[in-house]
């Protein structure tokens, strides 16, 4: 939902689940029904991340655990246009708090500022970074 929020757009959409599993976590379509991005969520794989920056113009990861060991596995693979590819980890603490606080049905608030993220939920606000990666 995160990532959803972050990216919104016309034309976002999450994707049809685990029974897609060719498919992103959320898409970006244009009114033609186009490709417009690739959005995952975790540590996808090379091969996945190769796939998806053919078949889309933008590719964006969120990875929500610790990027060191998914950046070392993606050194030296072979991935299509990897340096065109937005790679962000969020902060972990910040994830790790939003999913003690989620209810069935919820509203919240959410700003981005700098890098900041923002989030209000009833009477408590929580905060986290969102860090721009590279391969």
């Amino acid at each position: 939902m995160l990532a959803y929020c972050l990216e919104y757009t016309e034309g976002i959409q999450f994707s049809r689940g685990l029974c897609e599993p060719d498919e992103a976590a959320v898409v970006v379509r244009d009114l033609t029904g186009a490709l417009r991005a690739w959005i995952e969520i975790g540590s996808p794989d090379a091969a996945r991340l190769h796939r998806a920056a053919k078949l889309s113009p933008r590719v964006v990861v969120y990875t929500h655990r610790d990027p060191t060991q998914w950046l070392r596995a993606l050194e030296g693979e072979k991935i299509h246009r990897a340096d065109a590819m937005e790679l962000y980890a969020v902060d972990r603490r910040l994830v790790a708090s939003l999913a003690g606080a989620l209810e069935r049905r919820m509203a919240f608030a959410l700003a981005v500022a700098g890098g900041e993220v923002f989030v209000s939920l009833s009477a408590a606000t929580l905060t986290g970074e969102i860090r721009r990666l590279t391969v």
